[in-house]
């Protein structure tokens, strides 16, 4: 089983953002901080899961059992019930959604943010990136 920790952070919302991708199976853990630009909080949340589900099809885990593992709310139940209240956040979870097809076995489970602590470090290193990248 692959294990994927997921989470967007923004300084400021919106604000310089990032995602940090955590993933752990096979014997190897696999660490992604990467810089989102300006953006809001759940929309960093929201991208964060894009770029996991982007890099777990690259790595070609799609026949593996596969477990998405977020402390965000928003993104969690937008994934199980399909939908979003929110129009802004509609065309992601319909990208996240298309995403998540391609793999025989996917989940989504909400863990709390204390389980969440290295994918949060990486999206606060992430947003630090941003910064850097101006200068």
């Amino acid at each position: 089983m692959i294990e994927v920790y997921i989470d967007g952070a923004s300084a400021g919302n919106p604000g310089p953002s990032g995602a940090g991708i955590f993933i752990k199976g096979n014997g190897t853990a696999e660490k992604y901080s990467i810089p989102l630009g300006i953006m809001s909080n759940h929309e960093a949340e929201y991208h964060a899961f894009i770029k996991a589900l982007e890099i777990c099809l690259e790595k070609g885990y799609s026949h593996s059992l596969v477990s998405f593992r977020t402390d965000s709310d928003l993104v969690n139940k937008g994934v199980e019930k399909e939908f979003v209240k929110n129009k802004l956040y509609a065309p992601l979870l319909d990208k996240a959604l298309q995403l998540s097809k391609h793999f025989d076995l996917f989940f989504m489970k909400w863990i709390p943010s204390i389980e969440n602590k290295t994918a949060d470090e990486l999206a606060r290193l992430a947003i630090r990136k941003n910064t850097l990248e101006e200068e």
